[in-house]
């Protein structure tokens, strides 16, 4: 028997969601996260109904840090894989294409000498530069095929889209007699 990856969810599962989805294609969800800062670089997350989500932020060596964890920019890495491999994964299945390993590798350039906005602020490209990702994929269908779905993961990835397109960013300090939940 060959080895597969568990699919994301059954066919029929997958088939649902995609008929829901598909009576509302102006639905837009908002997706909320409530984080505090428990002291150095130690964050709880609270979203939605479960438990707080710890987040042990630190830098690489050479950045005022002890390297123990990943930085938030490793983060966002990470979470742009998770969305990928995840992406790659339901379309795999919703073609019939059964997975037998999936493997992501990202990596991305930025220029750390802003130092958070405390070292040098002359104008440079805050954030990623360029990202990379490379896709081991094992599966039974042709390269082609497989090279499509990746593109087409990547081309409908939530996370892939908010670091491609530009955002609206809307950041702001309460007032201090606004109570927070």
């Amino acid at each position: 028997m060959t080895k597969r990856l568990i699919p994301v969810a059954s066919q029929t599962q997958l088939d649902a969601l995609v008929v829901r989805t598909k009576t509302n294609p102006a639905a837009t969800r908002t997706l909320r996260c409530r984080t505090v800062a428990r002291g150095r670089l130690h964050q709880l997350n609270y979203i939605r109904d479960l438990p707080p989500q710890p987040v042990m932020e630190d830098e690489p060596d050479g950045l005022l840090s002890d390297n123990v964890a990943p930085n938030a920019s490793e983060a966002l890495l990470a979470a742009f894989g998770s969305c990928l491999a995840t992406g790659i994964h339901a379309n795999a299945l919703a073609q019939r294409i059964p997975i037998r390993s999936l493997e992501l590798e990202l990596e991305a350039d930025i220029n750390t000498t802003a130092v958070w906005g405390a070292g040098d602020l002359h104008p440079k490209t805050i954030g990623f530069e360029t990202v990379r990702v490379s896709v081991r994929l094992d599966a039974d269908a042709p390269r082609e095929v497989l090279a499509a779905l990746v593109r087409h993961a990547t081309l409908w990835s939530p996370v892939a889209n908010t670091l491609h397109n530009p955002v609206h960013l809307d950041v702001m300090l309460e007032s201090p007699e606004v109570a927070l939940p």
